[in-house]
């Protein structure tokens, strides 16, 4: 019984890893996506940690396409909201707070 185990866990062990890579590949690309759209360094690592967890890769992917010149959470949560998709409006204006109250980090 105990080697099954171990053969379970050895072959669990790669998805794992993929999936924790994946996650920090994901972060990544959206704390790039806020810090493109105009947020700082500080709110774009706090926010992407958040929606990442929350959001789909299609959603996140429209948020890629945010870019712009150096903004406020508040203008760019107004961009968000043209994207018309309420589930990302939601998880925007959650970790903005989030992290804006110190409380997301």
């Amino acid at each position: 019984m105990r080697r099954g185990h171990l053969v379970l866990a050895t072959l669990a062990l790669p998805l794992l890893a993929s999936g924790c890579i994946e996650q920090t590949i994901a972060q990544s690309r959206v704390k790039s996506a806020l810090l493109h759209a105009g947020l700082s360094e500080a709110t774009s690592q706090c926010m992407a940690h958040r929606m990442v967890d929350q959001l789909t890769i299609k959603q996140l992917r429209k948020l890629e396409t945010l870019q712009g010149p150096r903004r406020s959470t508040a203008d760019y949560i107004a961009a968000v909201q043209r994207i018309d998709d309420p589930q990302v409006v939601r998880v925007t204006i959650g970790s903005a707070a989030l992290c804006a109250s110190g409380l997301g980090h």
